[in-house]
């Protein structure tokens, strides 16, 4: 891994916001898809959760443009499965709908943990997930239109819960797990070794802090290379 590329994926995770994410609710338009996962990386989010009601969709192309390599994807066949992992991670539960007990989207506290659910394309979020859910939110509007696009409406509450969370300086706080930097790490880095790690079932060695690989002499074996040969294509 060459430096430049070992400073950027720090300095990605570096500004990971694990307590902030969203819950996409039967949403099923792969634009929409990718279109949420690009603007969660883009956040700092890390993790976005998705209720399947009806076959299970692989969020991947379109508008993500390689984002999902960098974005764990959290499946579900239930909302009520969804949300009750949600908050028992300790995350206040906001969903988008317009109804009389809706707030502004931003007079929320995004500084909390936070998950906010988006509803399917046509019909919104779902009685049950309305029912679990802490806080209904609205995003205002004065034309003819009552709702924005799924993706649209993610980006504005997202950048309004980026905005509050650089302002009180959570974005200079490193909170990503050691655990997770080194499987980011591995996986961006290393991409090569780590399909063949996942092919031939090993454990991801060890990142050290020049982003090179450690690892023992079996290991390597199991890898059918030396160290010392990677280290000479790596250098090449």
């Amino acid at each position: 891994m060459s430096p430049d590329r070992l400073q950027r994926i720090n300095s990605m995770l570096d500004q990971r916001q694990p307590d902030l994410t969203v819950c996409m609710e039967g949403v099923h338009k792969s634009h929409n898809l990718a279109a949420v996962v690009r603007t969660a990386d883009a956040i700092g989010v890390s993790d976005v959760h998705a209720v399947w009601k009806n076959e299970k969709m692989r969020v991947s192309g379109g508008s993500a443009a390689g984002s999902q390599n960098w974005i764990d994807v959290h499946n579900y066949s239930a909302t009520e499965d969804a949300i009750a992992e949600l908050k028992k991670q300790g995350m206040q539960i906001l969903v988008t709908n317009l109804s009389d007990t809706a707030v502004d989207f931003r007079e929320i506290d995004y500084t909390k943990p936070t998950a906010i659910i988006l509803g399917q394309e046509k019909f919104g979020a779902s009685e049950k997930a309305l029912a679990l859910a802490d806080q209904d939110i609205i995003i205002p509007m004065v034309g003819m239109v009552q709702s924005l696009n799924v993706s649209v409406a993610c980006s504005v509450v997202l950048y309004e819960a980026q905005r509050q969370r650089q302002a009180a300086g959570l974005y200079n706080k490193p909170t990503i797990s050691h655990e997770r930097r080194q499987r980011t790490l591995f996986e961006g880095g290393h991409p090569i070794f780590a399909k063949a790690c996942q092919r031939k079932g090993l454990p991801y060695p060890e990142i050290d802090e020049d982003g090179q690989i450690v690892a023992s002499e079996q290991w390597w074996q199991q890898m059918q290379m030396t160290q010392d040969a990677w280290q000479n294509i790596d250098d090449e």
